[in-house]
């Protein structure tokens, strides 16, 4: 076991897989020397050379199209997107071509690729680089879409984005980069579609991902002085995601708060509440509940991004406020 960074993980099962596997190669603004915005790449092109860490021109749609190509004819790019605001202007590649070609050419091909974009508010970065826009991915067929947590996660995530046949959002939040923690090395890939219980507990579920996630962790320590026993489940993967052990969780707890970074309006959240509602009409002590970030572009200033923030305190507070009505029915 090491301590590292979650952008060194990242770098790290990058390094690894390109090791073992000569058809694995990057592109991307400033991969190259710069190492990337966080250093998500330092090093590899030293220990790789310019022909696998490609340094590109500043075109996401380019970025995009070639590294479908190379997908198409058997190799298995990483394309950086730099953040995911930036994403957007390789959205017909991504969704009409990437998401789309498997299907339409009857599963003759494939497309093992991996489309890393940094999400998420990171201390004043402004409306065009603090999106989280998770939701437009998960609702494009064809795409396999991952968030990580924690630097572990982080690892053992992109490895298994890498392997995958399928092309791979891979969504890693931007003020994660710097946080450290405990990774193993010589672990293998992290089982896409499957879930992690962060924490157990009986009196109400906590479902999100991505650094939501760990803010959730923290609502949990504050809802046990409040004599509440909280359960956090960290998704991982948004799609597909882990319904065995998210339905669990609220089979036992009977009460269910997502929380997630984007927007409330349109957001992941709903789509997971609209399908828990389905299956548990009835059955719940209190409404099931999201928060997320009310719809307006991010503000630059740091006062006014904050109030965009969902927070561990409002966490707790929304929590809070679900067991208690829930023990008045």
């Amino acid at each position: 076991m090491a301590v590292m960074t979650y952008s060194q993980a990242g770098c790290l099962a990058l390094r690894q897989e390109m090791e073992a596997n000569d058809k694995v190669w990057a592109l991307g603004e400033d991969v190259g020397p710069e190492g990337g915005v966080a250093g998500q790449y330092w090093g590899l092109q030293k220990i790789f050379g310019k022909g696998r860490i490609v340094d590109t021109p500043i075109s996401e749609s380019m970025i995009m199209s070639a590294a479908i190509g190379s997908a198409l004819l058997g190799m298995r790019p990483i394309a950086e997107m730099r953040y995911a605001d930036f994403a957007l202007c390789a959205a017909d590649e991504i969704i009409n071509q990437a998401a789309k070609v498997r299907y339409m050419l009857g599963g003759q091909v494939r497309v093992p690729m991996v489309i890393r974009q940094p999400i998420g508010m990171r201390w004043g970065m402004a409306a065009q680089h603090s999106q989280s826009n998770e939701n437009l991915w998960v609702g494009t067929a064809g795409l396999v879409v991952v968030a990580s947590a924690t630097p572990a996660d982080n690892h053992g995530l992109l490895k298994a984005a890498i392997r995958c046949d399928d092309p791979v959002v891979f969504m890693e939040h931007k003020e994660l980069w710097l946080t450290t923690g405990e990774v193993d090395e010589s672990a293998g890939p992290v089982e896409l579609g499957k879930a992690a219980v962060r924490k157990t507990g009986k009196d109400i579920t906590l479902l999100s991902w991505s650094k939501s996630a760990n803010d959730c962790l923290s609502a949990a320590a504050l809802l046990t002085e409040k004599g509440i026993d909280a359960e956090v489940i960290d998704l991982r993967t948004l799609w597909p995601w882990d319904r065995d052990t998210v339905f669990a969780s609220i089979e036992k707890t009977k009460r269910i708060l997502v929380v997630h970074e984007s927007s409330k309006v349109g957001g992941f959240g709903g789509e997971l509440l609209a399908e828990i509602s389905e299956n548990f009409f009835g059955k719940l002590k209190s409404a099931p509940t999201r928060l997320g970030s009310p719809r307006i572009p991010v503000p630059y200033a740091k006062n006014l991004e904050d109030l965009c923030r969902v927070d561990a305190t409002m966490i707790c507070q929304a929590a809070q406020k679900l067991v208690q009505s829930g023990q008045k029915l």
